[in-house]
């Protein structure tokens, strides 16, 4: 395989990624062409949003292509382009062969909840002080124990008797819904509107050897004894009633996808059912947790 080496001004990048895009190219990547100079700039957005802008004001792009032929070609073709006027070529070059199954294992370790509690890829062998284990490979649906807010709801659940009764609502991977299980909840529903993430679930909590259900909200019907939600604040927002009915009495409920700067917002939309506390926080993310008074 080639890579097909640009660099390009902020205003074109997404032009540039379009056309790489049509010209076969396996994979784009756009980099800060300035990172680790005084120069770089941070660019941060929450996750499942868009990137606050398409690149930096020095953007370097990659284009992977299948052979040297498709990426001298593609280079050609750009170079006739009226946008291109402003970026630049800065090569082609051969990449070597990896074994990339292995590399892209290797950035993905085993995820210490607490001391003895570890989110374990199936090609790691559990850490010898892990006394529960949830065993969870990267896939298409958000949750993978590496992400703060993850964590933070897994951290919660380890410390804290579990309801028999549990709602995952937005359950990506299903992580909470088993970690939950695994804790100790007797009924656990995991819902999401995504049909991805519901079949991840459901292969996750098999391989992890739990019993849920997991389907779309409407399986959600009733109140739970605990009310998990790792989403983003704005549907979080929207989903308070919702969310708020599905908590039994003298439950809790337990949101996160949180930004620090975003906690009084949460504690207005839900002041009208509950009194939201942060009660964990990490890395510019918190957690929110409510409870439903008898």
């Amino acid at each position: 395989m080639f890579e097909l080496r640009l660099m390009c001004p902020e205003q074109h990048i997404e032009t540039l990624s379009d056309t790489l895009d049509a010209l076969d190219a396996l994979s784009v990547s756009v980099e800060d062409a300035d990172a680790q100079t005084d120069a770089e700039q941070a660019l941060f957005g929450e996750p499942g949003m868009p990137a606050p802008k398409n690149g930096w004001q020095r953007s370097r792009v990659i284009a992977l292509f299948a052979d040297e032929a498709l990426a001298t070609d593609a280079c050609r073709l750009l170079q006739a382009q009226e946008f291109f006027a402003e970026c630049q070529v800065l090569g082609v070059v051969a990449v070597q062969d990896q074994d990339w199954v292995r590399l892209t294992q290797s950035q993905f370790a085993p995820v210490e909840i607490t001391p003895e509690f570890w989110i374990v890829p199936t090609w790691h062998e559990p850490p010898a002080q892990a006394r529960q284990v949830i065993r969870l490979d990267p896939g298409l649906a958000f949750g993978t124990g590496t992400h703060p807010t993850t964590r933070m709801c897994l951290r919660w659940l380890a410390q804290h008797t579990v309801a028999e009764r549990v709602l995952d609502y937005g359950c990506g991977s299903g992580i909470l819904a088993i970690g939950a299980a695994k804790m100790g909840a007797k009924h656990v529903v995991a819902v999401d509107i995504d049909e991805a993430a519901i079949q991840s679930t459901v292969l996750n909590a098999d391989s992890n050897h739990v019993q849920l259900q997991a389907g779309l909200p409407e399986l959600a019907q009733g109140q739970y004894g605990l009310v998990l939600a790792n989403i983003l604040a704005t549907p979080l927002k929207v989903l308070a009633p919702l969310l708020c009915a599905h908590v039994a009495s003298g439950g809790h409920l337990v949101l996160a996808g949180i930004l620090e700067r975003q906690a009084d917002e949460l504690k207005a939309a839900y002041a009208p059912y509950v009194q939201l506390q942060v009660a964990d926080s990490e890395d510019g993310w918190i957690l929110m947790v409510a409870n439903l008074k008898k």
